[in-house]
């Protein structure tokens, strides 16, 4: 395992899931009326697309789930830049199991190669000034994958789930005021990260009085985010986030902001179009 993969206990739950599912409770019929038990063959992982390659894990997975002689082997790492047309890996052993798995590894593959490749696109809009980080808009149950994809494009990880930290936001707020939420959560969580997400320059003011770690200001022009930064200059860190595109990623990062939070890069992705072809 590398930094880029999913805990291990997770990609053994994803793939037995996802094979269950497309096995169904016969197999792959075609592939067991079509192809002799016997034979033998080897499969390559192609990219059409250039990108980054993330979810080696996950295919891997597949393949030993499906049967534990095969083998599988990368040219490649998560993380890594592929241009289209290379050859990312291949899978050797019989070639009824090649088949069987090869939907399955082909979707953690190049989803997982869409949310690195995603994510690489805005740090390098970014241009390095500062982090950025994904949200909690994930696809149910693929967290940990869509994460660790954000990882290998160069991304970081904003919460792992509503227990990591406290994020204060308007629906919270509509009961009680900022400085109240903060305290309340201070009390209750101490040592956990408090952050609150503003919506205009007197929040911001307000939950930077309040002791907070983080400012969260939502949907403001790069302008107004750029006085929300004053205001906290030295006291708070400061995010950005809502409907942050590639196009405006380059004005936010000046603005002097610590990060931007894109839930488009997990929520909103374009596969990376990867195939296996036989050889």
């Amino acid at each position: 395992m590398t930094a880029f993969d999913p805990p291990a206990p997770i990609v053994t739950s994803l793939v037995n899931a996802a094979l269950a599912e497309d096995l169904g409770l016969l197999g792959d019929i075609t592939s067991n009326a079509c192809v002799d038990d016997d034979r033998h063959g080897v499969a390559s992982f192609v990219t059409r697309d250039a990108g980054v390659l993330a979810g080696t894990a996950l295919a891997t997975e597949v393949y030993r789930q499906a049967d534990p002689e095969v083998v599988v082997s990368w040219l490649f790492t998560d993380g890594d830049t592929v241009e289209a047309g290379a050859e990312l890996g291949r899978v050797t052993g019989r070639l009824r199991s090649i088949l069987a798995g090869e939907r399955v590894a082909l979707h953690f593959l190049s989803h997982c190669s869409g949310v690195a490749s995603m994510t690489r696109r805005y740090v390098d809009a970014a241009r390095g000034e500062v982090c950025i980080r994904d949200t909690r808009k994930t696809l149910p149950g693929l967290r940990a994958a869509q994460k660790a994809a954000v990882r290998a494009g160069g991304g970081f990880n904003h919460r792992e789930s509503l227990s990591d930290a406290a994020l204060i936001k308007d629906n919270h707020l509509s009961a009680l005021g900022i400085a109240t939420a903060v305290k309340r959560s201070r009390t209750r969580w101490p040592g956990r990260i408090v952050e609150v997400e503003c919506d205009d320059l007197e929040q911001v003011a307000e939950a930077r009085d309040a002791g907070v770690d983080i400012v969260l200001v939502d949907n403001m022009t790069p302008a107004d985010v750029a006085e929300a930064v004053a205001l906290c200059k030295g006291l708070v860190q400061v995010e950005v986030s809502g409907n942050v595109t590639l196009e405006t990623v380059p004005a936010y990062s000046a603005a002097g902001v610590d990060f931007i939070s894109v839930g488009a890069i997990t929520h909103s992705v374009r596969v990376l179009d990867i195939g296996l072809d036989v050889s």
